[in-house]
């Protein structure tokens, strides 16, 4: 593959990453909270550069030994990110009866949270992006190439998402009030159910605790 196949490849799968349907909840969870557009950019990328981080340390290391994941430890990180859309769920479904003082760290507006999130998100994914990699350009320096121009790709991509998705919580946060809450409820609600049915198809049908178990990176 050319360098610029390799390139635009990256960028635009990078793109197309940042849609997956576990990002997508877990950044609407943390932006239904916002009420300016450029916090909620922000978000977006803390997000991106936590999932860079690990994507291109776990899936570097991954390139470049040539390694396989183990499918416990695959299971056990996607494991790891449904808790944390469930986490995200029932505190945005608590906030009602706190505080903001009171919300939990991810949810306060610090950088660490998006950070830490992406960060989690990253690890479950960087074995797949890997794989993909492994398979499309067997050199070694081009792989990593490729992982780089991926990240800046995903980080591009949430940004533009987060934006999107705060669209109807900026509003409402100049309009209506009430209406602000309900958004911030139905996010929250929806992390935690979708946190539920990953952590079930985790266990059950990937077999996390089973002797066997069965993992697919994806």
């Amino acid at each position: 593959m050319s360098p610029f196949s390799v390139a635009l490849l990256g960028f635009l799968l990078g793109l197309k990453h940042a849609t997956d349907a576990d990002h997508v909840v877990a950044v609407t969870t943390i932006v239904s909270r916002e009420r300016s557009f450029s916090k909620a950019a922000r978000v977006g990328a803390l997000w991106g550069l936590g999932h860079s981080v690990t994507v291109i340390a776990i899936g570097g290391a991954l390139v470049i030994f040539r390694l396989a994941m183990p499918p416990r430890l695959g299971l056990g990180l996607e494991f790891g990110v449904a808790v944390m859309l469930i986490f995200l769920g029932y505190a945005n479904l608590r906030r009602e009866k706190l505080h903001s003082h009171d919300d939990p760290p991810m949810l306060r507006g610090t950088p660490w949270g998006p950070l830490l999130i992406g960060i989690v998100h990253g690890l479950a994914g960087s074995a797949a992006v890997a794989l993909l990699v492994l398979a499309a350009i067997p050199e070694t320096a081009w792989a990593l190439a490729y992982l780089l121009v991926f990240s800046v790709g995903t980080v591009a991509g949430m940004v533009s998402i987060t934006w999107m998705l705060a669209a109807p919580a900026v509003y409402a946060s100049r309009h209506v009030v009430r209406f602000q809450n309900g958004i911030r409820i139905a996010a929250g609600a929806l992390s935690l159910v979708f946190g539920v049915v990953l952590a079930r198809e985790i266990i059950v049908d990937g077999g996390l605790f089973s002797a066997v178990p069965t993992w697919m990176p994806h």
